[in-house]
């Protein structure tokens, strides 16, 4: 018997469901599903250091339990000490089962850890069915010991759906968790 992560099977039982009643769709392929979810980390502070960037690149590692992968620059920059192809960040896609696990772990344990939390912004769709979100501290995440973490970074982390439109994107996520602010 093969191993199918929690959300993955809720979403398949009764979101599924759900969506169908609410948008009125003819065939099950309509109903929007989750792609990808793409964790970035931006780090401005690697210009000076090159170690940020390997640091960067463990910690995202632990979260995710998928290895990431270094982003370059693109172009110099003289006024930030910037050079073509410098390492600058860290990034991960998840796909799959990892995907559906590493929101599934977003959403009962990461959020419930930030401090004053009231919900995500539900404005952060970009027309297209995708969701956008920013956390400030990477110390959220049980994964990482806060004891060797020497520096607080904030990460954007993008859900990628099949919808068509930010409300049916919306209502996707919403079945599937995410304390949205009201």
């Amino acid at each position: 018997m093969s191993y199918t992560p929690r959300l993955k099977s809720f979403y398949r039982a009764e979101v599924v469901e759900k969506l169908m009643k609410e948008f009125q769709y003819s065939s099950i392929m309509q109903v929007p599903r989750l792609v990808k979810v793409v964790v970035n980390q931006g780090l401005g502070d690697a210009t000076q250091d090159k170690k940020i960037v390997d640091v960067a690149i463990e910690e995202m590692t632990l979260i995710t339990g998928q290895r990431a992968v270094p982003t370059m620059a693109r172009k110099s920059e003289s006024n930030f000490k910037l050079r073509e192809f410098m390492p600058i960040g860290a990034k991960v896609t998840l796909r799959g089962d990892q995907m559906y696990e590493f929101v599934d772990r977003l959403i009962a344990v990461a959020l419930p850890r930030v401090r004053d939390f009231k919900g995500i912004n539900p404005k952060s769709f970009d027309g297209r069915g995708n969701y956008s979100m920013g956390i400030t501290e990477q110390i959220i995440f049980p994964e990482l010991n806060i004891d060797k973490v020497n520096k607080i970074n904030g990460m954007d982390i993008t859900f990628v759906t099949t919808a068509n439109t930010d409300k049916e994107a919306f209502a996707l996520l919403k079945e599937l968790g995410l304390p949205f602010r009201k």
